[in-house]
């Protein structure tokens, strides 16, 4: 069983978000699928095998934390789309079947890989009590962004302060159902990004996620309505950091990014 670490979201080494990323003949049994992206211990484990065809989609695709599997991930769908391209296993756009239904991924001549993604649905909540002395900054705004995200959308006020967060990750557990996105407008747009973000979560043993696809089908109509435009560029501020190209489209978000393998084996057990 061939398997690769990929990092999602740059174009070099060392930096995005990395995903172990496993292409099947067909997916065995879920305490398999667990223990294997426990090994791994990425944020997720990609696990992808192809579908007859004819069908809705060409290759049904699952993802796994080290403890659970989840319902939307970008970064290793961008993975599983890179490994796909450059190995010769799928030309052209890939239908993925997925619990949050059928995603497509383009190749672009330029290398770049573009996810077509549900827009996530935002709703203005009231700031819950405790978010912003566990975050360590106090939020302008709020916003729920939907049971496939299921996470607590907030804006800070600069983007200085998105990047000196050091959030209580234990205190964060109990304010979403699955993490935090704290984000702010961009300082300078001239350096490349129009918006600036941090995700933490640590209800899914992620304390921070280097850089998180999905939730940028929030912050993609989170900040059109406010910057008037739908094509944006999101820099994601962690440790390892990466960037995602956001084109809001209705009910569906594009996300365009690179992808670069760093790590090709066997998995012998």
């Amino acid at each position: 069983m061939r398997i690769r670490i990929v990092d999602a979201f740059t174009d070099r080494p060392f930096a995005g978000n990395p995903a172990g990323v496993l292409l099947l003949d067909a997916f065995p049994g879920d305490h398999r699928l667990q223990d294997i992206a426990l090994e791994v211990n990425h944020a997720e484990t990609a696990f992808a095998h192809r579908l007859p065809e004819g069908g809705e989609a060409d290759w049904a695709l699952r993802w796994f934390t080290p403890a659970a599997e989840v319902d939307m991930c970008g970064h290793a769908t961008l993975a599983t789309a890179h490994v796909l391209h450059r190995s010769g296993a799928h030309e052209g756009p890939m239908r993925f079947a997925t619990r949050s239904g059928v995603l497509i991924a383009t190749p672009r001549e330029d290398g770049s890989i573009t996810l077509d993604f549900p827009t996530a649905p935002l709703t203005a909540v009231e700031l819950p009590d405790g978010v912003a002395e566990a975050l360590g900054a106090e939020p302008l705004t709020a916003f729920d962004t939907g049971p496939n995200i299921g996470d607590l959308l907030v804006e800070l006020p600069d983007e200085k302060t998105v990047h000196a967060l050091t959030p209580d990750h234990k205190a964060l557990v109990a304010h979403s159902e699955r993490g935090i996105i704290a984000t702010a407008r961009a300082e300078d747009p001239t350096r490349g990004y129009d918006f600036v973000s941090r995700c933490f979560f640590p209800r899914i043993d992620i304390d921070e996620d280097p850089v998180t696809g999905s939730a940028h089908t929030a912050l993609a109509p989170y900040w059109a309505e406010r910057l008037g435009r739908p094509d944006l560029t999101g820099l994601q501020a962690s440790p390892r950091s990466g960037r995602v190209r956001t084109e809001l489209r209705g009910d569906r978000t594009l996300l365009t990014g690179r992808a670069v393998t760093v790590i090709e084996g066997e998995l012998l057990a």
